[in-house]
């Protein structure tokens, strides 16, 4: 599968930096074609830099996953009003998701203790708000843990989600753009935005001003599948005008 080889080619490069073609080509077991071609993705991608007979990896790109500690204070107070704006989503009897991210947990802080629910999550810093909540039914998914993102990721069994029903999912993205919708570096967690895009009656994006007008690797949902996006008040107007022109909704928490 492309999408997977070329997430493993990325993780691959980050590891040993700089590697020749035909190292990628007999460990991949692909054609030379086919290696030139991915690379040529990635790099369009900005997350690696083409040399004579290999390629660099560029640790100074933009859709390389920082540390969660770093992009947890970025945009912090902006990500906080979005998280918290959408708790008032949550309604009696609900079925939640709540995606990994530094802006979806915030949507757990002030949540009234009257609304039982159930919650869905694959965020270790939504388990840890999650617990101290006495009406939240509590399911965790994802088997492999990845410290880089506080994320359980590595579904085996695409039945472990395929089989809930929804009714509203809360998502994060690296990066929104017209053309790309929202996207993300991550296969292996794109693979669960994505199933969980399909299986969710409503779906809200929360990302803050920063993410607009960029891409990331993975496309996991356009915005056809959007219900809303929630954002904060730096969001370029252009970016307003185009969603509401498409019939879609965006608030500013």
């Amino acid at each position: 599968m492309k999408v997977k080889r070329l997430s493993q080619i990325e993780e691959y490069l980050e590891e040993k930096q700089e590697v020749s073609l035909e190292e990628l080509k007999n460990h991949f077991n692909v054609s030379m074609n086919t290696i030139r071609r991915d690379i040529n993705e990635l790099a369009q991608s900005n997350i690696i830099n083409k040399v004579y007979g290999g390629v660099v990896y560029n640790n100074n790109s933009s859709s390389n996953t920082t540390a969660y500690e770093e992009r947890n204070i970025s945009h912090y107070e902006e990500k906080k009003k979005i998280g918290q704006y959408c708790n008032q989503y949550i309604e009696q009897h609900d079925i939640v998701y709540i995606d990994s991210g530094t802006t979806t947990h915030f949507v757990l802080d002030s949540l009234s203790q009257e609304i039982e629910f159930t919650l869905i999550t694959n965020s270790l810093e939504v388990v840890n708000k999650a617990v101290s909540y006495p009406n939240i039914h509590l399911m965790i998914i994802g088997e492999t843990y990845k410290r880089s993102t506080k994320s359980f990721t590595e579904i085996t069994d695409d039945e472990t989600i395929t089989k809930f029903n929804i009714n509203k999912a809360f998502m994060s993205a690296t990066a929104f753009s017209i053309n790309n919708g929202a996207s993300n570096s991550d296969f292996s967690e794109n693979r669960i935005k994505k199933t969980v895009r399909e299986r969710a009656n409503e779906v809200y994006l929360l990302i803050d001003s920063s993410k607009f007008g960029k891409s990331s690797l993975f496309t996991y949902c356009h915005l056809k599948d959007i219900s809303a996006i929630v954002t904060d008040s730096s969001v370029d107007n252009s970016y307003v005008d185009y969603i509401k022109n498409a019939n879609k909704t965006i608030v500013i928490a």
